[in-house]
């Protein structure tokens, strides 16, 4: 059975699973605003402990690429990139609006938190579907509403009560449904892990002039 580790740090969190074919064997998840970048790792470590485990072990790693937080799923994607290529084994990136629907039965509707009243959501199982994107909650089509909908994760409630359809969490942790997904995905040649963002970073352009270039002339 191969061995994959899957981990996330793409909103307020560092989680991780280790999953035997389709089992998880080991897993942690800790809620945290900051320190990811120093806590990832060690996390990491301790989860292939706890398995009996090692580095040399693993068959193919998962991890979420967003969308979420821009700092958390750079985080990441570098680390996923970094292991991948020091122990030679593949890489698989995973959408975490589709692990958050993995598992649920009819057309479910992921929807995940965003600022300012939005939320990034993307069908599954729905005609016509909807794609990811980023979407203001007061802007969701009334035509979203198919029958049997379940909208499911961090912004289901709010999302369901413009639609009027039923909510659930869902099925799996988030890097428990990465490991799931990339199970199914590493022995296909997957391209390279990178950031699925649906919004620009939350970054100003710098106020300072630019340098002045001196003509030698």
């Amino acid at each position: 059975m191969p061995v994959i580790l899957g981990f996330d740090t793409s909103a307020a969190h560092v989680g991780a699973a280790l999953i035997d074919g389709t089992s998880v064997i080991a897993a942690a998840h800790e809620d945290m605003a900051r320190g990811q970048a120093e806590r990832l790792i060690p996390l990491l470590t301790e989860v292939l402990t706890e398995a009996g485990l090692g580095w040399g072990d693993l068959d193919a790693i998962g991890v979420g690429v967003g969308p979420g937080n821009f700092t958390g799923v750079r985080l990441s994607v570098a680390a996923a990139r970094g292991l991948a290529l020091s122990l030679g084994i593949p890489a698989v990136g995973v959408s975490l609006l589709e692990a958050a629907a993995l598992d649920i039965p009819g057309p479910v509707l992921s929807c995940l938190s965003a600022p300012r009243d939005q939320a990034y959501v993307q069908s599954q199982g729905m005609t016509p579907g909807v794609p990811a994107q980023l979407i203001a909650l007061s802007a969701i089509p009334a035509n979203w509403a198919h029958p049997g909908l379940t909208c499911t994760g961090s912004a289901a409630d709010a999302v369901a009560a413009h639609l009027s359809a039923t909510h659930a969490p869902p099925r799996h942790a988030p890097a428990a449904a990465v490991a799931r997904i990339a199970a199914t995905r590493w022995q296909d040649a997957p391209p390279r892990p990178a950031p699925l963002y649906l919004k620009p970073a939350d970054a100003a352009p710098s106020r300072d002039a630019p340098p002045v270039i001196l003509d030698d002339a």
